[in-house]
């Protein structure tokens, strides 16, 4: 049986509660990417073009730090990430947990929450930052989603 690990990153709670739903559905371990400083709301206003989260997304060399490197990416064998979408793709700090660890031979799904926009090109974004990874699209999981539902769409990977 293959061990599954959700790891997300959540700036406002929304995809915090996706992930600790789906980790529950699926039966997964569950890791907080977390940012060495945390976002203000301020850092969030996307009509800002100086905010911090306009900044990084600006520039696509921007890594956010890390608060920590804890995530035992080795005791798993499909890692189902999470995240809010900013600008139709990925935030910065989930190329800096990529970069941070080896994930070669594993499987990641990506699932995300969103405003209004689906994955674009995230997948395609992402998979060089971890070569010898299998990087999936999953789903856009928004609003309520049963259990059930889940289980059944992690049955699926």
């Amino acid at each position: 049986m293959s061990k599954t690990l959700v790891a997300y990153f959540s700036a406002s709670g929304t995809t915090a509660g996706v992930a600790k739903t789906l980790a529950n559905a699926a039966g997964a371990d569950l890791y907080e990417i977390r940012p060495a400083v945390p976002y203000t709301q301020a850092d969030l206003n996307w009509t800002d073009k100086k905010s911090r989260s306009s900044v990084e997304m600006n520039d696509r060399s921007n890594r956010p730090a890390l608060a920590d490197q804890n995530a035992n990416i080795g005791a798993y064998d499909t890692i189902l990430l999470g995240f809010p979408i900013w600008w139709y793709t990925a935030p910065r700090i989930i190329h800096t947990f990529l970069e941070s660890y080896d994930f070669f031979g594993k499987k990641i799904v990506l699932f995300a929450t969103s405003g209004g926009s689906g994955f674009g090109r995230t997948a395609d974004d992402l998979a060089p930052v971890c070569p010898g990874a299998a990087v999936l699209e999953g789903k856009v999981l928004n609003g309520s989603l049963s259990d059930d539902a889940l289980k059944k769409w992690v049955e699926t990977l």
